[in-house]
């Protein structure tokens, strides 16, 4: 052989981001109850990321309730950018599974599908596509955020 070591039967590593304390969960829980789409529950989910810039899935959450795209585009960048922090503070080498199944790992991934989402409403066919191939890369068993063949989240 050349040099290159084979590696049989080892598995990409899988990262999974700090738990978030369960104030923030309920607050956020509260701020989006009843499902509501309107301006007053964006303010209400604002002021939770405002009170928790760090919350990654209120920065979601924010992406997904905007009806601009280019807010939601801005909500998701936040959400995608502090997710590759808390992902490297979390030792991630750049590499390897951020899955869906834990649940601190949904803020980013949510985020990073918002991203592809807005990016796509903007034309930005190419970083669209970039952030569903990240996606796919991350956890594969999932397609874009979905359980293969089903609804998913």
């Amino acid at each position: 052989m050349s040099g290159h070591e084979l590696r049989l039967g080892s598995a990409p590593s899988e990262t999974v981001l700090p738990e978030v304390p369960a104030g923030w969960r309920r607050e956020l829980e509260a701020a989006t109850a009843g499902g509501a789409r309107d301006a007053a529950a964006k303010s209400a989910v604002a002021a939770v990321a405002g009170a928790h810039p760090s919350y990654l899935a209120a920065w979601a959450a924010l992406a997904e309730l905007a009806t601009e795209p280019v807010d939601a585009y801005a909500y998701a960048r936040v959400g995608y950018h502090r997710g590759l922090d808390a992902l490297r503070a979390a030792g991630w080498k750049g590499s390897g599974y951020v899955r869906w199944r834990q649940e601190p790992n949904e803020g980013f991934l949510r985020s990073l599908r918002a991203l592809a989402e807005a990016a796509g409403r903007l034309g930005e066919a190419d970083e669209a596509e970039r952030c569903r191939l990240f996606l796919r890369q991350l956890d594969p068993d999932r397609l874009e955020g979905r359980e293969a063949g089903a609804g998913g989240k």
